[in-house]
């Protein structure tokens, strides 16, 4: 079908001068409209990107493929993550938390395409926030960040990064519902790669009248090593892209990475996409320097008490924070995938790495070893010497100062060196 309505333009802002209170009296700012920042931010850019579609006639809505949500933290345990964490499909992979949540944002997603102009049949994926009526004024501020991040990611003069999602344009309805058009470059995650590959993993290994061929499971082994090497360095080198860029992620797991495949012999086609970025956080030093947002009260408030108080200091500890984040996507996908459906998942495993053994990781490897379900899973981090568990201790290290840079891990041995 296609969409139309009158209303055009998608609220957004620039500053997002807000806190997250339940109380809808705190927010009462007037916003630009989309089309006015976008101009005004994206006027130097030759980039494609330098005018982002705003009207509703230009495309054309396709059928429901699924839904978002958020999760609201209500306390923590031991090492302490971000405010709000998005979710999908049940994953709680990202989560490092005691006690959650669900929070009143519900997001849709829909399949659609450009219906006129220069890109007439380009695919797209919408993402549809809900309007301030159902879900109130916490919905418009993520979709406006949302916006906003993207929108100066992509003006770059360096040009695209391929390893983020690409947004296309945006738009209001009459019922305050706010639309993002992205390119449709896949519709899995890389949670949605782990639940297939682990689910298959426990069909084969089911079969007690048809054991699994030796030879065949070791190049299935293989076939699956290239593929979660060639996933996370893909998103590693997205998340140095942005890290780059003066932007946090700060919602990273294994349901924002997007893939173009999950079928592990086309591993060399596989494009990772980093999205969901409704709660970047911009890390420039004008923007230190003026004080928290909205989506860094909290990452600033955790800077202060573990010692970082200067913009340098509160700057670096928000870049480790998004390399500890990756760290659980690298440890949620160095096991999951590798080990039978139900056997771990990843609130299992970050409970498992941080309250039982403290980020102590070759103890957890001991602790592995005495698993028969998990020794996939070792095999896969003791490739090149273990240095798969050399990086995720690198990474998972509790002195913010010692982890290292998204463009450091994205060239660690274990990525680049041949491991198989």
């Amino acid at each position: 079908m296609t969409f139309t309505t009158p209303h055009c333009f998608f609220s957004c802002s620039t500053s997002l001068p807000f806190s997250l209170s339940k109380k809808p009296s705190f927010f009462l700012s007037k916003k630009p409209r989309l089309s006015t920042w976008v101009s005004s931010r994206t006027r130097s850019s030759s980039l494609c990107t330098a005018s982002l579609i705003t009207s509703p006639d230009s495309f054309e809505v396709g059928r429901l493929i699924g839904s978002y949500g958020f999760m609201n933290v209500t306390s923590y345990s031991g090492f302490q993550s971000g405010a709000d964490l998005e979710f999908s499909s049940g994953d709680l992979g990202q989560l490092r938390v005691q006690d959650v949540g669900e929070g009143s944002v519900k997001i849709r997603l829909y399949e659609g395409r450009i219906a006129q102009g220069p890109f007439k049949g380009t695919p797209v994926i919408f993402k549809v926030y809900p309007g301030q009526r159902a879900a109130g004024i916490e919905a418009d501020m993520m979709a406006a960040n949302e916006l906003n991040a993207h929108a100066f990611l992509q003006s770059s003069s360096e040009g695209i990064c391929k390893n983020l999602l690409l947004l296309l344009g945006g738009f209001e309805t009459k019922t305050g519902e706010q639309w993002l058009a992205f390119r449709d470059n896949g519709k899995y995650s890389a949670a949605d790669f782990a639940k297939a590959t682990s689910e298959k993993i426990s069909r084969a290994r089911s079969l007690q009248e048809k054991p699994w061929n030796p030879f065949e499971q070791e190049q299935a082994f293989k076939r699956r090593t290239y593929f979660v090497i060639r996933l996370f360095q893909g998103a590693m080198n997205g998340l140095a892209y942005m890290h780059n860029h003066e932007r946090l992620h700060q919602s990273l797991g294994p349901a924002s990475v997007i893939l173009n495949t999950i079928v592990e012999r086309d591993a060399v086609y596989l494009v990772p996409k980093l999205r969901d970025l409704a709660f970047s956080v911009d890390i420039s030093f004008s923007s230190l320097e003026e004080g928290p947002s909205t989506f860094s009260e909290d990452l600033w408030r955790r800077a202060s008490s573990a010692g970082a108080f200067t913009p340098m200091e509160r700057r670096s500890f928000g870049i480790a924070d998004d390399i500890y984040e990756a760290g659980l996507l690298f440890a949620y996908l160095a096991f999951v995938p590798f080990c039978e459906a139900g056997i771990m998942d990843g609130l299992s495993l970050q409970r498992l790495l941080e309250s039982t053994f403290k980020l102590d990781v070759m103890a957890t490897r001991e602790y592995c070893l005495a698993d028969d379900r998990l020794l996939e899973a070792v095999k896969f981090l003791d490739l090149g010497d273990a240095a798969g568990w050399e990086l995720l201790q690198a990474m998972l290290n509790p002195d913010f100062r010692k982890r290292p840079i998204a463009e450091a891990v994205a060239n660690h041995r274990f990525l680049t060196a041949n491991v198989l």
